[in-house]
């Protein structure tokens, strides 16, 4: 689009004085303009998201109506008359939700709203559990708190499926950034077209995480010490709850993270990956001297976690937290007879191979989907229609998403919390820390070194360097770090059934791979190296060898 023009026919038509300000600000700035207008917001599978702020390239009330519009012109559309919002903790998330249920509201479409902030996967329950035509979360999940986002959910809870996307993309096309509204918010909740949603649905919510517990009946120290944070976001209410209500007393908060704040002031960066944004849970825990470490992000769909080694503290990969999860799920169900008729374990294509291992100890068969959750959801999905939706029996990502049942269609943070609260009980109980289980894992499955480096581009300009990386790697890679690759994937191309995607996936001699993609989230480009191998230093080493080789591609 011409930025500036849009940039005129903005400062022309906003009311807002936060945004006329910011529009006012950048009038001799060129650059900023263009960054603003150069482009609208990317909407995907993923919905929106982006960097709070005016212009069309921002997440601001003006593109949250427009695909509020697209929303309802699609739903109307299907022939459905509904939707649930949720909305996390983040700048400008409950104007956001409350501006979408105006839009749905005065478009015809009742509109479901929680009346508080809580994690995406009690947004995915609701709309299932209220017969929704669609849902929407506002979150940005663990991005800094310059973003913002617009998630969609489908009737079945999921997020969108590609071919959803494509025909509410349509329809929001059709629509304007700026509409007149006739109605209040107030007025059309009043009215019955905006309804907050019942305590009874959290209540539901809740009750249904309970139910994952695999101790049946056995043994565990539920004394165990546990440290907890949701890094300012969602998480508190139903992870304490939910470890209240099956009895883990001994549990400590970080004080700092606690309170909602989506300025989150400790953790730049709320991504409970990171060893930042641990930090003041670390702190908690070694004073505490608690067994383990639990940390959400701010949508709570997520869960970190670190284990007491020794006199320090040793923080899980996600890939390790799902092999522990996995390996404790499939034993137990093994043990006391509940594994269901052809069991089945999804998994994402950047996670740890590893999973496959434990499968066939346990007889459960893998499933690999693309990268996100989403796809995770939409195969528990198509299992349930195939009335085989008890045969799911674990699913997860590198990135530390969890789900344990199918009461929801995405990664559950509480769901996560609880089950690893329940594993240290449970392994504790029989002399074991989570560390030694792990340990025993490696030694009876081997060990894997699983890596994630990320390279951010910003801008236009960003935007075409990462464009030109992938066009360079799929002209073709003979080596890495003198390293022979053995093939090359591409996604792109709609391998082994999957949707196309813009994957690449080298497979190096020696049980080595290599997976590129960019964010579907972030300006960025991402590497996964797997390097199998049975000593851990020797893996460490040709990872580091081969991360170099990419350091230099990405400059």
């Amino acid at each position: 689009m011409n930025a500036a023009q849009e940039y005129e026919r903005w400062r022309s038509l906003i009311s807002d004085p936060e945004l006329s300000n910011e529009l006012s600000s950048m009038a001799a700035d060129s650059a900023k303009i263009e960054d603003a207008f150069y482009r609208e917001l990317e909407f995907g599978t993923g919905g929106l998201r982006g960097v709070l702020g005016v212009g069309t390239n921002r997440m601001n009330i003006h593109t949250v109506t427009r695909a509020t519009l697209g929303l309802a012109a699609y739903i109307k559309e299907c022939g459905g008359s509904s939707a649930a919002i949720g909305y996390d903790t983040r700048i400008n998330s409950l104007l956001f939700a409350t501006t979408a249920a105006r839009v749905l509201a005065e478009d015809g479409i009742k509109a479901y709203l929680y009346s508080s902030p809580l994690p995406t996967p009690t947004l995915s329950y609701a709309v299932r559990k209220l017969g929704a035509s669609a849902g929407i979360m506002i979150t940005a999940s663990h991005n800094p708190k310059i973003y913002n986002g617009y998630k969609v959910y489908g009737s079945d809870g999921c997020q969108i499926t590609d071919a959803a996307a494509e025909k509410i993309l349509a329809k929001i096309k059709a629509a304007d950034y700026f509409v007149d509204s006739a109605s209040s918010f107030d007025s059309l909740l009043a009215s019955g077209m905006i309804e907050y949603i019942s305590d009874s649905v959290m209540d539901d919510y809740i009750a249904d995480v309970g139910a994952t517990s695999v101790l049946f009946g056995d043994a565990a120290d539920k004394s165990v010490g546990i440290v907890y944070t949701p890094l300012n976001g969602t998480g508190y209410a139903p992870v304490s709850r939910i470890l209240k209500e099956n009895g883990f007393t001994n549990v400590a908060f970080v004080k700092e993270q606690t309170a909602p704040d989506g300025n989150f002031p400790t953790c730049p960066y709320p991504n409970p990956e990171m060893h930042e944004a641990l930090e003041f849970g670390i702190r908690c825990m070694k004073e505490s001297e608690a067994d383990i470490l639990l940390a959400t992000d701010p949508d709570s769909d997520r869960v970190g976690v670190a284990v007491k080694d020794g006199d320090g503290v040793r923080i899980f990969t996600g890939n390790e937290v799902g092999l522990l999860l996995f390996d404790y799920i499939a034993s137990q169900r093994k043990k006391h007879e509940k594994m269901p008729h052809a069991p089945l374990c999804v998994k994402t294509i950047v996670t740890t191979e590893l999973a496959k291992s434990i499968a066939s100890e346990y007889g459960v068969s893998v499933f690999e989907v693309l990268t996100g959750f989403k796809y995770i959801g939409e195969k528990i999905g198509d299992l349930e229609s195939q009335g085989s939706v008890d045969s799911y029996v674990f699913g997860f990502e590198e990135s530390c998403g969890y789900l344990g049942g199918s009461y929801v269609r995405d990664k559950d943070g509480v769901f996560a919390s609880l089950l690893v609260s329940e594993m240290a009980a449970f392994y504790k109980a029989k002399g074991l820390s989570l560390l030694d289980v792990l340990t025993n894992i490696y030694k009876k499955h081997g060990y894997a070194q699983n890596s994630l480096y990320s390279y951010s581009f910003s801008g236009s300009a960003g935007a075409k360097k990462m464009a030109g990386i992938m066009s360079l790697l799929r002209g073709g890679v003979p080596y890495i770090s003198g390293i022979r690759v053995s093939s090359t994937e591409d996604f792109s191309k709609g391998l082994y059934g999957l949707p196309k995607s813009d994957v690449l996936r080298f497979n190096l001699e020696g049980k080595i791979s290599a997976i590129v993609r960019p964010s579907g989230t972030e300006p960025k480009l991402k590497i996964y190296l797997s390097v199998s191998r049975a000593d851990k230093r020797e893996a460490e080493r040709i990872t580091e060898r081969i991360k170099s080789a990419f350091d230099e591609i990405m400059r």
